[in-house]
């Protein structure tokens, strides 16, 4: 029978979503932090099977079955505990280590490598009490940390000596070579002996998600470069794969349902002690796949904190850029920003902790923050930009991996933009007072808005405006359709961009007031041409005297043949932005974004 090494299994099990596993067997129900089904294992009526993702088991109160997502699979595909590893490492993409005397002798290593980082560790906070360690201890009381969270977070002391900590941990039985292995000295390229890597630094223990000390960081005491050094990464330790104060923010987290993502060191620390105990880091990179996952295995939407200077700002970008293509139902970020200049560990300190309970009460949706990033603060003022916005927005949606998702966020921002400009043009419609100030228009000869009046789209969309100048009412209900269009026609652009304009502002005006309102814009010609094209004036079922139901009717399908036009517009949009990703994963996003645009449309 194969054996699997503790820390392989660990990592399967971080990787692999026991939702997802146990959803392909059983029909579950969201109820809060857990999910509910009916018993797999023996026929019921009423679920009493449930799945704890954050905790990473499920139990069967039916039959008293209780386990992890490996024994999921083992009891209901018949596997053996080897089967069942490796048909879920092939689904996580994992490759399964050989079960060989090198393999084993590699687990015996990585064995021994912990007991030497713990080694380390006692000896860095011992030298921490001795004194040369006295300026760091002062330091850390000085950043307002008393002993007790010293001792909590095993913070230490690396004296500035190029041999202390190498004769101390050969004191202790550890090896030169283990030593080596473990980051701990270093060689340097001249031939001398060995040296200690880390000097005169304040010491962070870093501990994988069983607690076990994989890798230290250190903060230089004196001047000098880098301000912060981590070990090199080792069997035991990838830094993509750990986030700094998991360990005693694991528990907090699940039970409380929120992590908090930040910076660094200091800030994770002096969270906890402000009673924010569920902060975590990553080491001095962006988060990683690695790291959003194991995230979302604790919530399903952790926040990221970052300080809020601009190298802030713009690592909470790349945070969200990244995390796009990973999203899937349920699963999200949202948002943390801080005042300007201020990083968790300065906010409490200036300004307590209930500083920080108002930002973290004030988070914001992965949605809004990109949002934020293509505006940049500014609403556009005219078709072409809002046009550009409209595409930015949707090619980052067109990123997102997962199609309910993505279809959602073509949907929101297109939603908004509309609401956006709606609101824009309420305001420009309100002066002073409440007055209605109308901006001056460029108006065109009205041969020019009939000079390609056989066009057939050119025709649907002089139908449409034709309507609400002669029904103004049909705007309220319908108003959020022509407000989403855009003419290719730059005279008749105008003149629909001022009608959903005026009647946003005002919409109580009957046909004779918003051609008042109209001409007041200058816009009086281009609607004269409109309404007098022989095209307009000879259709009946939209003449002043018809009845709403004939009105209607027209408007409706009249809006169809435009949404087939717009929809076969974006069609050839998203073929030419997916056009060079022939994978077979770009084909289902390409299908994904088409019936997204579908809908969409239909909207």
């Amino acid at each position: 029978m194969s054996s699997f090494s503790p820390q392989f299994l660990d990592e399967l099990r971080a990787r692999v979503s026991l939702e997802d596993v146990v959803g392909k067997r059983v029909k579950l129900i969201r109820r809060g932090r857990e999910y509910v089904g009916l018993s797999p294992f023996q026929k019921e009526k009423t679920p009493s099977f449930t799945v704890v993702p954050d905790k990473g088991f499920y139990h069967d109160f039916s039959s008293g079955e209780h386990g992890d997502v490996i024994d999921f699979v083992m009891k209901v595909e018949g596997l053996s505990f080897p089967e069942a590893v490796e048909r879920l490492a092939a689904q996580a993409g994992m490759e399964i280590p050989n079960d060989s005397p090198e393999e084993r002798e590699k687990d015996r290593q990585r064995q021994t490598l912990y007991d030497a980082m713990d080694v380390a560790c006692a000896q860095f906070q011992k030298m921490l009490r001795m004194p040369e360690g006295k300026a760091a201890l002062a330091y850390l009381h000085g950043r307002g940390l008393p002993d007790s969270t010293i001792e909590r977070f095993r913070l230490g002391y690396a004296p500035d000596s190029r041999g202390t900590m190498k004769g101390a941990l050969a004191r202790e039985g550890v090896p030169e070579e283990l030593m080596r292995e473990a980051g701990l000295i270093r060689r340097p390229d001249d031939g001398r002996p060995d040296f200690d890597y880390f000097r005169g630094r304040v010491m962070f223990p870093i501990t994988d998600r069983r607690g076990r000390v994989v890798a230290f960081g250190g903060r230089i005491m004196a001047k000098g470069e880098p301000k912060y050094l981590n070990s090199p990464e080792s069997a035991i330790f990838q830094k993509r794969h750990v986030l700094y104060g998991l360990t005693q923010a694991l528990k907090p987290a699940r039970d409380g349902g929120r992590i908090l993502v930040t910076e660094g060191y200091m800030d994770v620390i002096s969270l906890h002690q402000a009673g924010f105990d569920f902060a975590v880091a990553p080491l001095g990179t962006a988060l990683t796949e690695d790291h959003l996952q194991a995230l979302w295995k604790i919530v399903h939407e952790p926040t990221v904190c970052f300080d809020g200077d601009t190298a802030g700002q713009k690592a909470a970008m790349r945070v969200a850029d990244h995390a796009l293509a990973l999203l899937k139902p349920g699963y999200s970020l949202r948002f943390a920003l801080l005042p300007t200049g201020e990083d968790p560990d300065s906010l409490i300190k200036a300004r307590g902790a209930a500083a920080m309970s108002e930002v973290l009460a004030a988070t914001l949706p992965l949605s809004e923050i990109l949002w934020r990033m293509e505006t940049q603060g500014r609403m556009p003022t005219t078709p072409e930009e809002r046009a550009g916005l409209e595409d930015r927005l949707s090619r980052q949606a067109l990123r997102i991996g997962d199609s309910t998702v993505r279809s959602h966020f073509l949907r929101a921002f297109k939603d908004r933009l509309w609401s956006e400009w709606r609101e824009a043009g309420r305001r420009r419609n309100k002066g002073a007072g409440g007055e209605r100030r109308p901006s001056p228009q460029v108006g065109i000869p009205a041969a020019a808005a009939r000079a390609t009046g056989t066009d057939p789209l050119r025709g649907a969309q002089q139908v449409l405006l034709a309507i609400v100048l002669r029904h103004p009412d049909v705007f309220e209900a319908e108003g959020e359709r022509l407000g989403a269009l855009g003419f290719a026609d730059a005279g008749l652009d105008r003149l629909r961009q001022a009608v959903v304009t005026i009647l946003s502002g005002q919409p109580d005006l009957d046909a004779a007031g918003l051609a008042r309102e109209l001409a007041a814009a200058g816009l009086a010609a281009e609607s004269d041409a409109l309404l007098g094209d022989p095209m307009i004036s000879h259709h009946r079922k939209i003449a002043a005297a018809a009845d709403a139901e004939s009105v209607l009717a027209t408007w409706r399908d009249t809006l169809e043949t435009l949404r087939r036009a717009a929809f076969a517009a974006e069609r050839e949009t998203i073929k030419k932005r997916l056009a060079g990703d022939l994978t077979p994963d770009g084909w289902r996003r390409q299908q994904a974004a088409l019936r997204a645009a579908i809908g969409d449309s239909e909207g």
